[in-house]
């Protein structure tokens, strides 16, 4: 294998010509560039990566973490993987950026995180990202990367920068295109309120009456799904039972998420009603497994994973290059509402 002693010897310069010609870090005239290219060329020479990380404060390796490769969804298990989409779109902005991203899976294991911090820290990366699963609070000591982190999909209480999806104004975004399709009473099967996106979707909720001058009716607020509540069916049945036999039942009914739904569509055809002519039915997620299977086609919100992926290269890259400051405030990208066939519109939008 050729060292740079060699293509110093065929292109008649010393070893420090050649690696001033491949850092590109002082003046060569371009006679003896050319020279060293051609020796470079002949020699099939390849510089030791390395070497030059140690002569650079660059690495060139960003460091990822994330749980997405070990949690594949089993059977015929309707759930996505965020986390991957969140991953993916890191990976392709990176890549864009001349950077090479290493990824480390946890194994489901969160007590992994520091051992997989302090080995990217030996690995000289210049910053480091933990993707998490789902819109949640974490706990994970990061301390041992020595470098620049940021947290994506999720949020802790040292004040990390992260980057989150902005719940409660995708919620609000949708709720005030119902509003202005005619909708005025619009019953909500909510998330769990003890899961972050399950309150920040319910505030949305309450902003857009608000914004239209429409009162907040607690009646028309059922819990779709409680974590750990057993019979979840039997719960989703019962709340939506409690809506549609309302003196003034709802309209239109925004579900939690996409699954949720897709349940809704279902229970709602057994009980004789039509989707949207009898009741207009919308869901947040964008899952499109989902949405783009029902019949009709539903309204819903997307979920920006892929946006939060490209938005955390950015604030990651800014923050090593020591462009932006740091910030503990959360990075909220907010996802497009997505109108389908499963609301009827009783005014014209």
């Amino acid at each position: 294998m050729a060292t740079i002693y060699d293509v110093a010897k065929l292109a008649g310069v010393s070893p420090k010509t050649v690696s001033r010609v491949l850092n590109g870090d002082a003046p060569v005239n371009e006679k003896t560039r050319t020279k060293v290219a051609r020796a470079i060329s002949e020699l099939g020479y390849v510089p030791s990566q390395a070497a030059r990380m140690m002569r650079s404060s660059r690495s060139g390796l960003i460091g990822l973490i994330t749980g997405a490769i070990s949690a594949t969804p089993h059977g015929t298990e309707t759930r996505g993987l965020p986390d991957m989409l969140i991953v993916q779109a890191i990976q392709r902005e990176m890549a864009e950026r001349g950077k090479i991203l290493m990824i480390a899976d946890t194994g489901g294991s969160p007590s992994t995180v520091p051992m997989l911090a302090a080995t990217f820290a030996q690995h000289r990366v210049e910053g480091l990202i933990y993707v998490a699963d789902h819109h949640r609070a974490v706990d994970l000591d990061l301390s041992g990367a020595n470098c620049p982190t940021l947290l994506t999909n999720c949020y802790d209480d040292r004040g990390t920068p992260c980057v989150l999806p902005d719940d409660a104004a995708g919620q609000q975004a949708l709720v005030a295109r119902l509003i202005a399709a005619g909708h005025r009473r619009i019953g909500f099967l909510t998330l769990d309120q003890a899961m972050p996106a399950g309150r920040l979707r319910l505030e949305g909720y309450k902003a857009a009456l608000a914004e239209a001058g429409l009162p907040y009716d607690p009646v028309l607020v059922e819990a779709g799904y409680v974590i750990g509540r057993e019979m979840q069916s039997a719960a989703l049945t019962e709340a939506l039972e409690h809506l549609l036999t309302l003196d003034q039942p709802p309209s239109v009914i925004c579900c939690g998420n996409d699954e949720m739904a897709m349940r809704v569509y279902g229970l709602l055809r057994s009980r004789g009603l039509r989707v949207p002519e009898d009741i207009s039915v919308a869901g947040y997620d964008d899952h499109r497994s989902i949405a783009e299977m029902l019949h009709p086609h539903l309204t819903t919100v997307e979920l920006p994973y892929i946006d939060m992926g490209r938005h955390t290269a950015a604030r990651l890259l800014d923050m090593i290059g020591g462009d932006v400051p740091a910030s503990d405030d959360p990075l909220l990208v907010q996802g497009p509402v997505v109108w389908r066939s499963s609301v009827t519109a009783l005014t014209e939008l």
